[in-house]
């Protein structure tokens, strides 16, 4: 139990306050609470400090402010030695009778007279210092620090080996020094008038710590009110998001980490906010686009059924060409779901991309020439394009491209597409004729299901999926793809590819 005692004395400071906080963790408190009381043990613990060195250091400076002023009594008291020499001849009087000293000094103004009642009065630790028995004679700490020394520094009256570095003052009879008097450096205070200002300053640091801790408690209340507001908002405003309020705001306008906390919650509400209307808006589109060729192929069933029309080869056809048109949504919605997931498989190998890009442009050549679209290819079969990539989501870029200008581009209308080098990367523009894109649409070309038009319909293009997957092509490549309006007068869609060599 003593070793116990002993390390918990010892480790006092450090274990005190970590295992209080601790304990205040666990406790089932308010966090209003738990802030009041960690702030105000804060503050005490920073003025008791305070208090503490300053008492010592007020108690150190002015021993040493006392030790002062006793130096310049002992000046007076130089004088009366230098007399009482000159008229015995030696210092075998006080030698002999050291109580001498006390009746040359008798009207010194370092004698005190006793306090009524007992001891004299006394503070920092003077009535532990004091030997037992009576109570000193007036004067009697003054006489007793005095030092002593013959001519030949040889201790008259004081300590028989006086301490190093004691400040000594020559005594001198007809221009011969006789003896060295000093004066021990005081440990307690002994004058009354010093002991009452002692009491009173130590008095008036301790009300003022009292004070300080006060004001800090006062201080303290509304802080940690102020703090648990925001806190008890932002826990609020979580609930609220949580529950699918995503317009839920809070205020975010200090500068501390709570703002900063509160300016990330408002960005994340509104990012959350931002997905579920996309979120809601592709499930509207995406019935949308599923709702047509299913009416559509409801209509042809149900005319059939009832016989309105007949069973012919061109029904079964038209029939046909609607379920490949359903077909061609789910794959491209399933294929953007991959991609969008990451489990869209690449093979990737050291490839040609010029020699994709003639590929995929004479495969639609036909095509664009029954619009009448005049293709012009700038794409050198002497100058290759290595890169490191899959040649079949290439050419499924490639061609989604050139769809989107066969679908988009009017008629008698012309398309360019050319490949180029930057530094380390391949340039492919696909650059049509009208009709153009508003420059607040060119954003947005690439997002799912977006169609400048503001109709629905298949007539005009397809579901507007084809630049969504070429934009996911394009990144899983480590490219990037951006719309630009045409010179022409239509769109310019401009792909950048990483190049192997």
């Amino acid at each position: 139990m003593e070793e116990k005692r002993k390390s918990g004395g010892e480790g006092g400071c450090e274990w005190f306050s970590p295992r209080i906080l601790w304990y205040l963790g666990r406790m089932k408190i308010r966090i209003q609470h738990k802030l009041f009381v960690a702030m105000l043990m804060a503050a005490g613990a920073v003025v008791l400090s305070m208090y503490l060195v300053m008492r010592w250091s007020f108690d150190r400076n002015f021993l040493k402010y006392s030790h002062t002023l006793d130096l310049e009594r002992l000046e007076a008291a130089a004088g009366k030695l230098e007399e009482a020499y000159a008229a015995e001849g030696s210092w075998r009087f006080l030698t002999e009778d050291p109580q001498r000293l006390r009746g040359l000094l008798e009207n010194f103004p370092g004698m005190m007279p006793r306090r009524p009642g007992g001891r004299r009065g006394m503070g920092m630790g003077a009535m532990r210092d004091m030997p037992p028995g009576p109570a000193p004679e007036p004067g009697g700490w003054f006489l007793r620090r005095i030092v002593l020394l013959d001519g030949e520094k040889n201790p008259v009256l004081g300590p028989s080996a006086p301490p190093r570095g004691l400040e000594l003052r020559p005594l001198t009879h007809d221009g011969k020094t006789v003896g060295y008097l000093g004066m021990l450096p005081p440990r307690i205070v002994s004058d009354a008038r010093q002991l009452r200002f002692v009491r009173e300053q130590k008095r008036a640091f301790a009300f003022i710590a009292l004070a300080v801790v006060a004001l800090a408690a006062l201080l303290s209340v509304p802080l940690a009110r102020q703090m648990v507001r925001r806190i008890r908002e932002l826990a609020s405003a979580t609930h609220l998001l949580a529950s699918g309020r995503f317009d839920t705001r809070v205020h975010g306008d200090s500068s501390d980490e709570l703002g900063q906390l509160s300016r990330d919650f408002n960005t994340l509400a509104l990012t959350l906010e931002k997905n579920e209307a996309a979120r809601r808006q592709w499930v509207a589109d995406i019935s949308h686009e599923l709702r047509t060729p299913l009416s559509v192929l409801r209509g042809e069933i149900e005319a059939l059924q009832d016989g309105v029309r007949e069973a012919t080869p061109h029904a079964i056809g038209a029939l046909h060409g609607e379920v490949m048109k359903l077909g061609r949504l789910v794959d491209d919605l399933y294929e953007l779901s991959l991609s969008d997931l990451g489990a869209l498989t690449y093979r990737r190998a050291e490839t040609d991309l010029a020699g994709l890009l003639r590929q995929a442009v004479d495969a639609y050549r036909n095509e664009l020439a029954g619009r009448g679209i005049r293709v012009e290819a700038d794409v050198p079969a002497d100058r290759p394009f290595p890169a490191f990539a899959d040649p079949d989501r290439l050419n499924q870029l490639f061609s989604n491209l050139l769809e989107n200008s066969l679908k988009y581009t009017e008629e008698g209308g012309r398309l360019s597409v050319r490949i180029g080098r930057e530094d380390r990367k391949a340039v492919v523009d696909f650059e049509d004729s009208g009709p153009g894109v508003p420059g607040p649409e060119l954003e947005r070309l690439f997002d799912r299901l977006y169609r400048v038009e503001g109709s629905r319909s298949r007539a005009t293009g397809g579901a507007g999926l084809g630049l969504a997957i070429c934009r996911n092509i394009v990144e899983a490549h480590g490219g990037t793809i951006a719309a630009f309006p045409s010179s022409m007068g239509g769109l310019r869609v401009k792909v950048e590819l990483p190049l192997s060599g």
